[in-house]
């Protein structure tokens, strides 16, 4: 697990890096949005992890810009916003757009890291998730044109023959089908199919 602290006051990130190595949390630290910007192709994306944000930053881009940006990993990689007193408004705007969390200085030490935790592991489910779904999809444009309509009769709760009348093949025929794209699917009955076309819709 990885964190990633962005903050352009040294004594914060130095602050937060102790904090989160005391914790044996593997931490990152970085003094603006740009430099993350940067560094972020070479960072491991299928590590868990959670960010810690300054919401605004000067004279450069600001958390809420470095949000914004982030759209497509802010859902495996949760953001906990840093604030100031007279931000909060703006922290919880960036939680009702996405943001996880938000914590106004000074905060305790103890509830940052346990919200960054929750972070982690929130991160660790959505990578699994993600991970799974390209399985799927790398199972379902496997499928033959045949497979694929025999599996939407699967869905629809077809019997095999109901299958062969609606497709005009063989029940045999229908057969061989359903029983490739169960191979193919690694599954063996028809509810395990509906249970992985949902990971698809997380």
């Amino acid at each position: 697990m990885q964190v990633y602290v962005i903050d352009d006051d040294e004594i914060v990130r130095d602050s937060l890096d102790f904090l989160f190595e005391s914790r044996d949390l593997a931490c990152k630290t970085f003094d603006s949005g740009e430099a993350f910007l940067d560094a972020l192709p070479k960072l491991d994306q299928t590590r868990a992890s959670c960010i810690v944000l300054d919401i605004r930053m000067e004279p450069k881009m600001s958390g809420m810009e470095l949000f914004y940006s982030l759209v497509d990993i802010r859902e495996r990689w949760p953001i906990i916003f840093l604030t100031a007193h007279g931000e909060v408004s703006l922290a919880v705007n960036a939680v009702k757009q996405g943001a996880f969390d938000f914590f106004e200085k000074p905060f305790a030490d103890n509830e940052l890291v346990d919200r960054v935790l929750d972070g982690l592991h929130h991160s660790g489910r959505r990578l699994n998730v993600v991970a799974q779904s390209e399985v799927i999809k790398q199972k379902l444009d496997s499928l033959s044109a045949r497979e694929l309509s025999v599996m939407e009769a699967v869905l629809d709760g077809y019997t095999n023959r109901e299958t062969a009348d609606k497709l005009g093949m063989a029940v045999r025929t229908v057969e061989i089908h359903r029983a490739n794209l169960f191979k193919k699917m690694g599954i063996k009955m028809g509810v395990e199919l509906i249970n992985l076309l949902q990971i698809l819709d997380v």
